[in-house]
């Protein structure tokens, strides 16, 4: 697997490249060193992370598409540097283009390539990805007054589940996965939320895509004071609706987030299932 070259200058910090690629290899969205919670697209377009090779592997194999786009704006802005360094942008550019995940993301170096580095076409697929993510951010906003609604005992269970459908087909795709993540932790670890909302949402979750569904299980599976009755309710789920290798990757993952496996332990468990 190819790793685009630091351009110089940039910080010397390969470690957090690593931990992208680290995620990447086990099917994951990208998490945080700490993996307290998931990358988002703030942390690209607000933020310097202070390493082109990281922005590169985020570019490249972010699974959420819309932190994909946003890791590859700050390495647009390549225009004011020397030419060596600029040559090093060049190639990094050529290298997500033949490589990213992302349709979207590959079209965006692409225009960012043959523009010369133009902030002007930067700006443009800036504002096309603040088009994208403003609208559900709005939608989430609104999602969360429901939540309070819930706390206030305002709102019956079926009709917040009816809700959260809605909110989640409005939001698909249009909104960072860590954030729509944090939503569902912060639903099941509130004790003030009835446990019969948590078990719908349970419920909902097991017919959620794959890798979706993989990773907020095992959220719901290792959050802090997590209740034994809603843990319990969902391993019956698990076992009684998935797939057994499903149920073994779930596991994997789990002891994965606890630090309990290293990634060559994860690796091996997978190729063994897969042998």
């Amino acid at each position: 697997m190819l790793q685009p070259q630091m351009p110089s200058g940039a910080a010397p910090v390969a470690d957090l490249a690593d931990h992208f690629l680290g995620c990447a290899k086990l099917g994951r969205y990208l998490t945080v060193h700490d993996g307290t919670r998931f990358v988002i697209t703030d942390d690209f377009r607000e933020h310097d992370m202070g390493n082109a090779a990281a922005a590169a592997m985020a570019s490249i194999y972010s699974r959420d598409p819309l932190v994909a786009q946003a890791a590859l704006l700050p390495l647009g802005r390549a225009g004011g540097l020397a030419r060596t360094t600029r040559r090093q942008y060049e190639r990094l550019f050529e290298l997500i283009e033949s490589q990213a995940l992302d349709p979207t993301t590959i079209k965006a170096a692409d225009h960012i390539l043959k523009s010369d580095f133009r902030e002007s076409e930067i700006m443009a697929i800036e504002a096309d990805l603040g088009d994208k993510l403003s609208p559900a951010r709005l939608r989430y906003r609104a999602f969360l007054g429901v939540v309070r609604q819930v706390l206030e005992n305002k709102v019956s269970p079926a009709l917040f589940l009816e809700e959260f459908r809605e909110f989640t087909r409005a939001v698909a795709g249009k909104l960072d996965f860590g954030i729509y993540s944090f939503c569902l932790d912060r639903i099941f670890g509130n004790p003030r939320i009835p446990m019969k909302v948590k078990k719908l949402l349970a419920v909902e979750m097991i017919q959620f895509p794959p890798m979706i569904r993989r990773e907020l299980l095992t959220n719901l599976f290792i959050y802090p004071g997590q209740a034994h009755e809603l843990i319990s309710f969902t391993r019956g789920l698990v076992m009684a609706e998935l797939e057994p290798t499903i149920v073994v990757e779930i596991e994997l993952l789990e002891t994965f987030k606890r630090n309990r496996l290293s990634m060559h332990d994860i690796e091996a468990g997978l190729s063994q299932r897969l042998m």
